[in-house]
């Protein structure tokens, strides 16, 4: 007997016993009807979280989906794996498919679905589907990377981060599906672990998450959201996380709460990993096995733009002066690490041997050493770049020396936009800029937000480094050639309730061979 039709026989007896909850998710919006055997049946969908596609390479990508029929509670499916035939096609009808196959959503893997798929023409655009007995997905658009060093004249990719699913909705990604991209980066803050509380745009369900049936319904209830599931069935996606996937201001095995022993959280973030694994587009190799996952990883699309995609959180020594702005002794301990070891030596040498005209690095947190205390002293903050002194000035030395074309920084965490020069030694008003940082703000984390303007005018002073701030919600779309990358800031009005319009708050451009971004 096949695992598909013991799940459709377990089904029907579901169906027996939940007529009236399959009716009620239908109208949720988490369920969908369909016909049959003849019949119209309302009955959860097995696709309600929608579909992805992720990590592309020239001859491929990764196609994803999670079977679900009870999402928020556990996921509602049978013990038993369940197959899945897939499906990807030249044309959005899928009328003309050109390859197609079965995978298994393991029961163990929270019925997740990672299709790897190979032999696919480089440069291209191709739609994807699901399909699990009369059931079928949402249809998927995504795309490969440029042949491996073939010549590239355009890229067009936006970043995003920080989707705190009480605070706001998403409407910038319902903006974002209907833009002209070729690819989106998310970097960081996924989903925010915190208990659900009253008086807020929408509500968390439960508390404080920290198993891994937690991890996977706060998952299913933020990529539930239908403005998410647009933007990810639009364009392949390239994710990393931040702090809120498994607990706030976390570094490595070390807990935001104080004092708790380090094998206790590794068994917390041992569940975060594997549920972020389960709902995002990521390749097999990703998965390890107990507390870790390997996330840090590179891309290139053609001879116009490598990617190294970090990972500041898995590896990092504890933030210094008790995670708060301050100028504490640990900022400049030469030991203290945002990346580890091994990151570092793979990121330089990457760098090293590119022959990128853009050399693009998505990660998490500020990178640009910014001066909070007006005057002559100091204040800087420890959960970012700027809390390891000695690894940020020995990356910025890097740049310096070795001088990688074009060094571009994607930066997500602080729930504001900022673009930012990036120099070795920031006391020196003549030192050179060695790199330009584009730091995103949030999608919904902070609310509204406000495009503040004069609070800002003593920090801008202190810092002459920051070329702009601003304090509203959004994305930012960055439209990349041979000659140029430009950055558009794209703002939403309000997060608060649902349909806002979105704007071009500025443009920036960073010209080939010339560090330091200019503002259209």
């Amino acid at each position: 007997m096949t695992h598909q039709v013991r799940f459709d026989s377990l089904l029907r007896r579901r169906l027996d016993r939940r007529d009236l909850l399959t009716g009620g998710l239908a109208l949720l919006g988490l369920g969908a009807a369909h016909r049959t055997s003849g019949r119209t049946l309302f009955q959860p969908s097995l696709f309600p979280l929608g579909v992805a596609s992720g990590d592309p390479t020239p001859d491929g990508v990764v196609l994803w989906t999670r079977l679900a029929l009870d999402p928020l509670h556990g996921g509602g499916m049978p013990r038993e794996d369940v197959e899945v035939v897939w499906e990807v096609a030249r044309d959005e009808r899928m009328a003309d498919v050109v390859q197609r196959g079965t995978a298994v959503g393991r029961a163990i893997l929270g019925h997740s679905v990672h299709v790897e798929v190979e032999g696919l023409e480089p440069g291209r655009w191709y739609w994807y589907r699901f399909r699990s007995g009369a059931d079928e997905s949402a249809v998927g658009r995504t795309r490969t990377l440029p042949a491996a060093g073939a010549g590239a004249d355009r890229l067009r990719f936006a970043f995003a981060s920080c989707q705190h699913y009480e605070q706001g909705y998403y409407t910038a990604y319902r903006h974002m599906a209907e833009d002209d991209l070729d690819l989106v980066f998310h970097l960081g803050d996924y989903i925010y672990e915190y208990e659900g509380r009253e008086g807020r745009v929408r509500r968390h369900t439960g508390d404080e998450i920290e198993l891994l049936d937690d991890y996977r319904n706060r998952y299913a209830l933020y990529r539930s959201d239908p403005d998410l599931q647009a933007a990810h069935a639009a364009f392949p996606w390239v994710v990393t996380w931040d702090d809120h996937e498994v607990d706030n201001n976390y570094a490595n095995a070390v807990s935001e709460e104080s004092g708790l022993p380090a094998e206790l959280f590794l068994r917390r973030r041992a569940a975060a990993y594997q549920a972020y694994y389960e709902h995002m587009p990521l390749r097999r190799s990703s998965l390890r096995n107990g507390p870790d996952l390997q996330l840090y990883r590179a891309f290139a699309w053609g001879d116009l733009a490598s990617f190294h995609v970090l990972d500041t959180r898995q590896y990092r020594t504890d933030q210094p002066c008790g995670d708060r702005r301050g100028n504490c002794d640990g900022i400049h301990d030469p030991a203290a690490t945002l990346l580890g070891e091994r990151q570092e030596r793979w990121l330089m040498d990457g760098l090293d041997g590119s022959t990128a005209r853009w050399n693009v690095i998505p990660q998490q947190v500020m990178m640009a050493r910014i001066d909070f205390a007006p005057g002559d002293g100091e204040s800087y903050s420890a959960d970012v770049w700027s809390g390891y002194e000695v690894a940020r000035r020995r990356l910025m030395e890097f740049l310096a020396t070795r001088r990688p074309a074009n060094p571009v920084v994607l930066t997500g965490d602080i729930h504001s936009n900022w673009v930012t020069d990036l120099k070795v030694d920031y006391r020196d008003p003549a030192a050179p800029v060695v790199a330009t940082e584009l730091v995103g703000t949030s999608i919904s984390s902070g609310g509204d937000g406000v495009d503040v303007r004069d609070s800002t005018a003593a920090l801008l002073a202190e810092n002459p480094s920051i070329r702009f701030y601003n304090g509203q919600r959004g994305y930012v779309r960055c439209d990349v050639n041979p000659e140029r990358c430009r950055a558009d800031y794209e703002v939403v009005e309000y997060v608060t309730r649902p349909g806002s319009p979105i704007a071009t708050r500025a443009s920036f451009l960073v010209e080939d061979g010339r560090p330091g971004a200019q503002r259209l």
